[in-house]
């Protein structure tokens, strides 16, 4: 096993785990240690094993490049909490918090602080410049808001 590169090692062990025929796959950080010609590679080929042996796989990433691209369902946590469930493009399009935002995407979602303003024509202020919004929104005026 020591002359094998890391990625022969990788297949070796992923192997290994198929001839057993498990209900569940569980990849931990599977491709971190990896060069990024390799890690598309391998993404590719996990993803196609995924869909020819129709086993359920749990994928364990701090990469969100490698969620989006191959999870179906993908679940982003934070201190061992739950922050969202869904799909990637549903986390992408409407994040359920600001970590969320700030998480999924490359480059990340920017997140500007701001202040809103009621009145004629309803807006955000970020610093000094107001940026109109519809009328129905449920902001105070004065309140600091995330835009």
């Amino acid at each position: 096993p020591r002359q094998l590169s890391g990625g022969q090692r990788q297949r070796v062990a992923m192997g290994r785990a198929i001839v057993r025929n498990p209900q569940v796959f569980l990849f931990d950080e599977p491709l971190s240690n990896l060069d990024a010609k390799l890690r598309v590679q391998m993404r590719t080929e996990i993803k196609e094993l995924h869909q020819r042996l129709k086993t359920t796989t749990i994928y364990v990433t701090h990469d969100q490049i490698e969620a989006m691209t191959m999870a179906d369902k993908i679940v982003v946590m934070r201190d061992g909490r739950i922050e969202q469930v869904g799909a990637p493009l549903e986390l992408f399009d409407r994040p359920a918090n600001l970590f969320v935002a700030g998480f999924i995407g490359s480059p990340s979602m920017n997140l500007l602080k701001g202040t809103m303003r009621k009145g004629d024509k309803p807006g955000v202020d970020i610093a000094g410049t107001l940026f109109p919004i519809g009328s129905g929104n449920a902001a105070q005026d004065g309140q600091a808001v995330v835009y």
